[in-house]
């Protein structure tokens, strides 16, 4: 490993924004668990908007892919409009 003053700042910070990334994307998973279990259809309604927003703040800092926030976003109003 480089012993320079850079490489040491870079490790730092990638291992600090790897648990930031890892703690919100545990909690974006814990959220959509959380919605597919609901079998309300009200309180599943109540809570889409917010899984949406939270999936959309991960994809717009990259936290997950965009591509992925989609086809969660996609399949949870689909399973709440099945309800």
């Amino acid at each position: 490993m480089a012993n320079h003053q850079s490489a040491i700042k870079r490790i730092r910070q990638s291992e600090t924004r790897r648990l930031h990334n890892k703690y919100y994307a545990k909690t974006a998973r814990n959220a959509v668990r959380k919605l597919r279990a609901t079998p309300d259809k009200e309180a599943a309604n109540e809570l889409l908007p917010k899984v949406t927003a939270m999936l959309d703040k991960l994809a717009k800092t990259n936290v997950i892919h965009k591509n992925k926030a989609a086809n969660l976003k996609s399949k949870l109003a689909s399973h709440v409009n099945k309800l």
